[in-house]
């Protein structure tokens, strides 16, 4: 079992001191995946991928058999401020239907053969209004870090992480605009469907938060702008890294915890790739911002970490082409 994190220092230290890639393994895929039965580049963004995916898991043949697909929920005290069109009810009500198969999450981990766990984290205790006080004091950050660190099955080898708290969109654009400034308008978005009166409302919101607390780095912005569900999110992705497990980014929310670990250490995302490019507004502008080219842009905006859940049988399918086709000597096919 994982042992728990004790101090936010132990989380930072952790991260920044986390391996990077395995070169050998990085240079011999890349040797294998000039030799397969192949014109060069004809595979496009797979064959990266395949090489991305093995120097993480340190094999030049690696396979993809145990993915994990981690869902954290959480609630947030501004949802008081009318920032979302659902009441926070929905948080609870959502964690029953994963609980039970029935969301489009449990359809899409299935789909990709994933171990899908999901983790309500004191539900019955939101988040305080940032508009008023840090969202989290630093042993409530501590102890949602502690959930997403510790909910990493450590022989999973491909982990994702989706969301589920009403709210959290503001959350997320609250925190993209502490770390990478602009209008508060730049980032806000519809959410779960919010009018145009909503979401300038939703704006205004978010810029009375980052003007109350101006955060200095990846973890005070998280403690007070984010939520729990984004920090544990951002804590098993920190762990994925330690572990140089790969992880496929879901959409807004997610690529927002990821963020707050990009400010603490510049290397702290190279593990990660992003599943997809969803329809809420700023998410391309988020994803360009954490230098992360999406997989896949389907218009997607559940969250849930569907889109990037429906991303892993893409890379799937990268690696297994790299690992299961022939060599041209194999084959016994003349190359170029």
């Amino acid at each position: 079992m994982t042992a728990a994190l004790t101090s936010l220092s132990d989380f930072r230290a952790a991260l920044t001191a986390a391996p990077g890639p395995d070169t050998t393994a990085t240079a011999g895929a890349a040797e294998r995946n000039g030799v397969l039965t192949k014109p060069p580049g004809a595979l496009g963004r797979l064959e990266d991928l395949a090489i991305w995916y093995a120097g993480w898991r340190g094999s030049a043949r690696p396979e993809i058999s145990s993915p994990q697909v981690i869902i954290f929920a959480g609630n947030h005290g501004v949802t008081a401020r009318g920032v979302s069109s659902f009441p926070p009810e929905v948080t609870a009500q959502m964690v029953m239907n994963f609980q039970h198969g029935g969301a489009a999450i449990n359809q899409l981990s299935r789909a990709a053969g994933a171990q899908m766990d999901v983790y309500a984290i004191e539900l019955d205790r939101p988040t305080r209004d940032f508009c008023e006080a840090p969202a989290m004091d630093e042993a409530d950050l501590l102890a949602a870090l502690n959930v997403g660190w510790t909910s990493v099955n450590e022989q999973c080898d491909l982990l994702v992480t989706g969301e589920m708290g009403i709210g959290n969109t503001t959350s997320a654009a609250a925190i993209a605009l502490a770390l990478f400034g602009g209008q508060a308008q730049d980032w806000t978005g519809r959410g779960t469907g919010l009018d145009d009166a909503g979401v300038a409302l939703k704006a205004q919101v978010v810029a009375q938060a980052v003007a109350l607390h101006h955060p200095k780095t990846g973890l005070d912005t998280l403690r007070t702008l984010g939520g729990r569900e984004i920090a544990a999110m951002a804590g098993a992705i920190a762990r994925a890294r330690v572990l140089s497990i790969p992880v496929i980014l879901d959409g807004f929310i997610c690529c927002a915890a990821a963020a707050c670990l990009l400010a603490e250490s510049g290397a702290a995302l190279d593990h990660a790739i992003a599943g997809h490019a969803s329809a809420e507004a700023a998410h391309p502008a988020l994803l360009s911002r954490l230098g992360k080219a999406p997989l896949l842009q389907l218009g997607l905006r559940l969250g849930e970490g569907s889109g990037a859940a429906l991303a892993i049988n893409i890379l799937k399918g990268a690696v297994a082409c790299h690992s299961g086709m022939s060599t041209f000597a194999e084959a016994g096919v003349s190359g170029s």
